[in-house]
């Protein structure tokens, strides 16, 4: 049965529903099903040409939407039209013919730099584990914000290809790339989900190591990150009516604190307090985050202090809006110094203070505890290392998704 003419006049965009849930029954019914975060612009800009990226759904739903920004860019960016379809992922082909996307209801839109829309609703019946390919036909040049770290390919047409949003085969889409190109995030159309739970950190959870299964052995587009991994536990061992969704807002990098002496400047005004708003409270129906920062900034040069003042700000803010806080201490690194390592303790004596940071989180995700080697607790599991000391291999991301609390997670939503 297609929407209601109800549903379709109370939904038909994103952009007026917020995380905390506002906005009556209806608009609960809206999650974020999958995201990715922009940091950067792409190294090449788009000319007159179409993307098609491919998201993977934490949960499913009878119609999407999709967020599209212009987050990085310095000139305004013009979609002539948008589509929306069932991929197996496998190429740039979808499974049956795509389903348009409207911006209050046009197929044109602009994104002023620096600004974002959400598309209207779509009637499309997803599933949790859906390849879901967004495509956006691109007019003018314009260099778009990505996010670099997609671990799966996409697709682009040849610059002045024109539109092949509607395209089911995969012709035309004769380039590709590894990054995620102007798209953000998904949401479903689900009245039975109860919540949306987000990732949220730097490279640990952005998927640094989900692609490495061994030694000479790398798995592209199988989406075996810690927080996919857990979302295939949630649609596995939560009954029906307790299912929730999963989105990832982890960007590489980053920290918690803003002021660390020796930030990166690529990395420079992305910390978790400056792009809260963006990456979390502007995603949709979300009860809880997964808080996992800090191994950036104790070689950034940040004091324990520093980063604690940062969690507490940014927890206050989640609390503010309605949404539980779940936080892990420190993971451990071969590379920190003995002073790294005395800044790490204190921090993570105040976050597993009383198991709620002391009173200002809602519970502890014990990553420290599962990534450390048993006989150099400040090293890695070599289980689970990549080689590089600091991520977690394909076996390490599944082992970090086996110790969070489903029963926890679903607290929030009661």
């Amino acid at each position: 049965m297609a929407l209601t003419l109800l549903t379709a006049a109370l939904l038909v965009s994103g952009t007026t529903a917020k995380a905390s849930g506002s906005g009556g029954t209806a608009a609960r019914s809206w999650f974020t099903s999958w995201s990715a975060a922009q940091h950067s612009l792409a190294p090449t800009a788009l000319t007159d040409q179409t993307v098609r990226m491919v998201t993977h759904l934490s949960q499913g739903g009878d119609a999407v939407r999709v967020r599209v920004q212009n987050t990085f860019g310095t000139t305004p960016l013009t979609v002539d039209a948008a589509t929306a379809a069932l991929t197996d992922a496998k190429s740039a082909a979808t499974e049956g013919r795509p389903s348009p996307l409207t911006f209050d209801g046009r197929r044109r839109v602009v994104v002023p730099a620096g600004g974002e829309v959400w598309s209207d609703a779509t009637r499309l019946t997803t599933r949790a584990q859906s390849d879901v390919a967004v495509s956006l036909s691109v007019s003018g040049t314009v260099v778009p914000g990505r996010h670099e770290t997609a671990f799966r390919t996409n697709y682009l047409t040849e610059p002045g290809a024109g539109d092949h949003t509607g395209d089911t085969d995969a012709a035309a889409y004769t380039r590709t790339t590894e990054s995620t190109y102007l798209v953000t995030a998904v949401d479903v159309h689900n009245p039975r989900l109860k919540g949306t739970v987000v990732g949220y950190g730097s490279s640990v959870v952005d998927g640094i190591g989900s692609t490495n299964c061994g030694s000479g052995c790398t798995e592209l587009g199988t989406n075996r990150r810690w927080t996919d991994d857990l979302a295939r536990r949630i649609t596995a061992e939560l009954p029906p009516e307790g299912q929730l969704a999963i989105a990832n807002a982890g960007v590489n990098g980053t920290t918690s604190a803003p002021d660390c002496p020796n930030l990166a400047d690529p990395v420079r005004g992305l910390d978790a307090g400056a792009r809260l708003e963006r990456d979390v409270l502007s995603l949709h129906g979300v009860t809880g985050v997964l808080y996992y920062y800090g191994t950036n900034d104790l070689p950034a040069g940040c004091a324990a202090e520093q980063i604690l003042a940062s969690y507490r700000t940014t927890f206050q803010r989640l609390h503010a809006a309605g949404i539980e806080v779940y936080v892990t201490p420190i993971t451990p690194r071969p590379g920190y110094t003995d002073q790294h390592n005395r800044i790490r303790q204190t921090v993570n004596n105040a976050v597993t203070q009383w198991n709620t940071c002391g009173g200002t989180c809602d519970g502890l995700l014990h990553f420290d505890q599962v990534l450390k080697d048993p006989v150099r607790p400040n090293s890695i599991d070599p289980r689970y290392d990549t080689g590089d000391g600091i991520h977690a291999n394909i076996a390490g991301q599944q082992a970090l998704a086996d110790t969070v609390s489903l029963s926890m997670l679903r607290s929030a939503t009661r």
